[in-house]
C-alpha cells in the first residue's frame, strides 16, 4: 500500500523551503511542512555539486528506498524535502537510512515512541 506521492513542482519545493521547518545532520537535511491532507509528499533534492548524474541518482534511489521501506512509521499529512549534503555521495544504504531515521526523529514526525 502507498501512502505517498512525490512533490514535483518548483513551487511546492519553494513552499516547504520558506515555509516549513528544518533539521541535518551530516548527510542529510529534512524540511517538514504539514499540507492539509492524509497522504505524504516526499520530494529529494541533490545538487550538481555531489557529483554527476549516476551518483546523484544513486543517492537518490537510497533516500527514496529508505522513505519507502518505513513509510508506515511516518506521521501523515506532510510535506517532506530532503536534501542530500555532498558526504552523502560516498555512504551506502545503511548510513542514509540511519540519517534519514534520525532527521526524522528530531522533526518528531515519527508514530512510534524512540524520540
Amino acid at each position: 500500500m502507498r501512502f505517498s506521492e512525490s512533490l514535483k513542482s518548483n513551487r511546492d519545493f519553494k513552499n516547504v523551503y520558506s515555509r516549513g521547518k528544518s533539521f541535518a545532520n551530516k548527510y542529510l537535511v529534512m524540511y517538514v511542512l504539514e499540507n492539509g491532507t492524509d497522504r505524504n509528499r516526499l520530494g529529494i533534492s541533490v545538487s550538481k555539486k555531489v557529483g554527476n548524474s549516476v551518483v546523484r541518482h544513486r543517492v537518490t534511489r537510497l533516500i527514496r528506498e529508505s522513505y519507502r521501506l518505513h513509510e508506515n512509521i511516518f506521521n501523515s499529512g506532510l510535506d517532506i524535502v530532503v536534501v542530500a549534503r555532498v558526504s552523502a555521495k560516498d555512504t551506502g544504504y545503511a548510513e542514509i537510512e540511519s540519517a534519514l531515521l534520525h532527521v526524522s526523529k528530531l522533526h518528531k514526525i515519527l508514530k512510534i515512541f524512540f524520540y
